[in-house]
């Protein structure tokens, strides 16, 4: 679909600058004052009050994740070099050395200081308050893919090669629930409401979980590999938040049926015209925003049309995030694009 044919303007150009490579990863604080991106270069920027501050310049080593502690309070990220950098606000407070180790994967608990990083085969957990390390917890069959957090934060999900470990945040000498999928989980995903885990897989199927059910859905024939996965926060009529996959092109929206035995039904969204990276539900609502390679952000209404096409980078977009109060939405570019987009009569 040529972006001309849509003419509405839900979202219009609030922002953009240009770091020095692409685009490898952003967050925003929770309270939404604070955007944080890094670069394959090596930077680290926040972008404050519409204005652009650095907390790291290039130096070649590729930064690859970041994410801000669940009060706002901490700021980490990790990347080629093995190292975890921590602020706190505009001081960087602590650097974890983990080379030779590539750090691509951290996530802050929902409800604590803690933070999980992948390090090869290895999860590690961290406590900003003592500033020590809470466990070492071995994956065993492959390096780490997807790191995610139950929303109790009692549970701590970890992908890799032959499906997903659970492990229990109150005894983590426990043995880990596994999920066993014959090939690896790329993508893994706790609903917001903490029902049910999904695993988008290299063999190109998705697997979704009810909690303490031992018998998951398991969807097939997508074109490739699962490369992300994002839920809803609301829920349907049915009772369960929706759940986006997206493969090679296209994006596949289940919706959890009241029959357990029909599961989940699927619809299936296709414009790009090339790889999606992205995708994420806005919060509170049904709104899908997918990026993709293409170089185009599509709004899909109801995560079912698109209401609006983005533009406006030289290259592909690498990924996206929205404001915690959805009235804006961010995203980096692989040529090194950094846009904010504004919500029209939004007031910002």
């Amino acid at each position: 679909m040529n972006s001309s044919i849509l003419n509405t303007k839900e979202f219009e150009e609030h922002y953009s600058a240009t770091l020095s490579d692409y685009v490898t990863a952003i967050a925003w604080s929770p309270d939404g004052t604070t955007l944080a991106a890094t670069s394959a270069a090596g930077e680290v920027v926040l972008w404050q009050n519409g204005s652009l501050t650095t907390l790291q310049t290039g130096n070649g080593e590729s930064v690859d994740c970041v994410a801000f502690s669940q009060d706002g309070q901490f700021l980490a990220v990790g990347g080629q070099d093995g190292r975890v950098k921590i602020w706190r606000e505009d001081e960087l407070i602590v650097t974890l050395e983990n080379s030779p180790a590539w750090v691509d994967k951290l996530t802050w608990s929902p409800n604590s200081h803690l933070l999980a990083l992948g390090l090869g085969r290895y999860v590690q957990v961290w406590d900003a308050d003592t500033r020590e390390i809470v466990v070492t917890l071995n994956f065993d069959s492959s390096s780490v893919f997807g790191i995610d957090w139950r929303c109790d934060g009692q549970y701590l999900a970890v992908g890799g090669y032959q499906g997903v470990k659970v492990w229990n945040c109150q005894d983590w000498s426990d043995d880990p629930y596994i999920l066993h999928i014959p090939s690896a989980s790329l993508a893994i995903a706790w609903s917001p409401d903490g029902k049910f885990l999904a695993a988008g897989n290299l063999d190109q199927t998705l697997v979704v979980m009810a909690w303490n059910n031992p018998e998951p859905w398991v969807m097939r024939g997508f074109p490739g590999k699962i490369r992300q996965l994002a839920w809803s926060e609301p829920i349907t009529e049915k009772g369960a938040p929706l759940l986006a996959s997206c493969s090679m092109d296209g994006i596949v929206v289940w919706e959890k049926q009241a029959d357990d035995a029909v599961g989940w039904e699927a619809r299936v969204l296709t414009n790009h015209v090339d790889i999606i990276h992205a995708i994420a539900f806005a919060p509170k609502s049904f709104l899908l925003a997918s990026a993709g390679a293409d170089g185009w952000i599509c709004l899909w209404e109801e995560a079912s049309q698109v209401i609006q096409i983005l533009t406006g980078v030289l290259s592909g977009f690498s990924c996206l995030a929205w404001h915690p109060q959805g009235q804006l939405l961010a995203a980096g570019a692989e040529s090194g694009e950094l846009v904010v987009w504004s919500g029209t009569g939004c007031g910002v």
